[in-house]
């Protein structure tokens, strides 16, 4: 089959059931829904504290920005190719255009795995939290399960639903966990026991014994930052909106986390925070707001925390349904899990995929957690913890692959770019990922909380890697029973003069 035909086979329109909704998203809407999935109030309240308690090392901060510049620097390839390249299964697409079908495939199973992984360890914390609110304000005791179930309810109809309608209520809870955090690093330098330093952003502060688990740690709290190019086939301008959101959000979490981690160390004082961190965990950045704001105000900020996990749910929920959708226009997955909804143009089948996945992971953790010596820490100590450390370990091989696919499509693909944009940025961002993801290898035992290396040191990141050997074995499968399938991997969101 040719490639054009290859092409008219998986390219659908709006209205037919099988095409994305069209021109949606604006760039404001689109960077809100890429740091919805960061949950900045989480990340602030819960990430830093862990990194701090965990590594010992007051240069936090510093490991923000190092990493903002790492994922500059891919972004720069990364969306340049997103220009060339529409796709509602990113990194599936890219890898398969720049590092060859078989390899895109088993990227997209790893990309199903890590992103579900994400969503589902986040649903875990979210009904602790939850569960833990309704306890301190009314009194009642209802289980975690219970919380998570709401909150699993919630985000499956917003999937089914517009997207814009998701980025609307992304955009609300976004804004607030903005406005809590910027408050709390206010009062956070106001007292400042130990006077304004700036010894947490110093490397020496970072580059000695901990940095692996500290980078580790940290990368977790940009993974969702590379969705915008998801959502290439949704935006006003597939060219420009999905390139601009993504170095804004980037830029704006770098920038926000590194200050915030610094105000956190100024707050409690740098040669307090580590002991602090492990005496409170993400519990640090609460009981500083009750002794320094009003009652109601903590109240509320523990309100935002339960919604900001809420919107990554949403976030991570819209990524996988659109991989799924774009998996199954591909016939890669059964055609029927491309089905849209024809009134709100959302990928209803993999919407209701994630969820019924979702679902069965909580009913084998609630079940797990009977009884459990973990008590109400379970979910945190295993769903989350577990899970969102395979969410990403997954991304950041992703991301690594990507960077140097980006070479590989530009060596074949005419664009006017420079060799900045084709070559060098995505080869050095390729480089530094490939590290990073040695750092996560290497640190994995200490980032699920394990005293010693066990089964769950391998059984965990395995589950990741084993879907992906398998995707690679399926696309050879492909290429000699169903030539006409594989000649269209990869390309299902492009227009036909965009194939090379």
């Amino acid at each position: 089959m040719s490639t054009s035909n290859a092409s008219q086979q998986v390219r659908h329109h709006p209205g037919t059931g099988t095409g994305l909704g069209q021109r949606r998203l604006g760039i404001p809407a689109l960077v809100f829904m890429i740091i919805a999935a960061s949950a900045p109030l989480t990340v602030v309240a819960g990430g830093v504290t862990s990194n701090y308690a965990v590594t010992s090392l007051l240069g936090i901060p510093l490991s923000f920005v190092v990493l903002g510049v790492v994922l500059i620097v891919f972004a720069v390839g990364y969306l340049a190719m997103s220009r060339h390249v529409h796709n509602a299964g990113a990194f599936y697409a890219y890898i398969s255009r720049g590092l060859g079908k078989p390899a895109g495939v088993g990227s997209a199973w790893v990309a199903l795995v890590a992103y579900n992984a994400m969503q589902i360890g986040i649903n875990g914390l979210f009904g602790f939290a939850l569960s833990s609110f309704l306890a301190n304000l009314t009194g009642a005791q209802v289980p975690w399960w219970v919380c998570s179930l709401g909150g699993w309810l919630v985000v499956g109809i917003l999937g089914v639903n517009k997207v814009d309608l998701s980025a609307k209520v992304l955009g609300v809870l976004v804004a607030l966990e903005f406005l809590v955090v910027i408050i709390y690093d206010v009062f956070a330098v106001g007292v400042a026991p130990e006077g304004i330093s700036g010894a947490s952003l110093e490397p020496a502060s970072l580059f000695t014994t901990g940095v692996g688990a500290a980078l580790a740690f940290s990368i977790a709290a940009f993974m969702g930052f590379e969705s915008g190019a998801i959502y290439n086939e949704e935006t006003k301008d597939p060219r420009t909106t999905a390139r601009r959101a993504t170095y804004i959000a980037v830029v704006v979490i770098a920038v926000f986390y590194a200050f915030s981690a610094w105000a956190m160390a100024v707050a409690e004082g740098d040669s307090q925070v580590v002991a602090r961190s492990q005496e409170f965990g993400p519990d640090l950045m609460f009981v500083f707001l009750a002794d320094h704001a009003a009652t109601w105000f903590v109240d509320l900020a523990n309100l935002l925390f339960i919604t900001s996990l809420l919107a990554a749910l949403v976030a991570f929920h819209n990524v996988v349904a659109r991989y799924v959708f774009a998996l199954g226009r591909e016939s890669v997955l059964p055609a029927a899990l491309a089905r849209v909804s024809r009134r709100s143009g959302a990928p209803v089948a993999g919407s209701v995929v994630q969820s019924v996945i979702a679902l069965a992971v909580i009913i084998v953790f609630a079940i797990a957690g009977i009884g459990h010596e973990y008590g109400a820490l379970f979910p945190v100590l295993t769903l989350f913890t577990w899970l969102t450390n395979m969410g990403a370990f997954g991304l950041v091989l992703l991301m690594a692959l990507t960077s140097f696919a980006v070479v590989g499509f530009f060596r074949r693909t005419p664009s006017g770019n420079g060799i900045w944009t084709t070559t060098v940025a995505p080869l050095a961002a390729g480089v530094a990922l490939a590290v990073l993801f040695g750092m996560i290898v290497a640190n994995f035992d200490v980032l699920i909380g394990l005293e010693e290396s066990g089964v769950l040191s391998w059984l965990l990141p395995a589950i990741v890697v084993v879907p992906g050997i398998a995707g690679v074995a399926g696309a050879y499968w492909l290429r000699s029973a169903r030539p006409g399938v594989y000649a269209g991997i990869g390309r299902g969101g492009s227009d036909p003069d965009e194939l090379d």
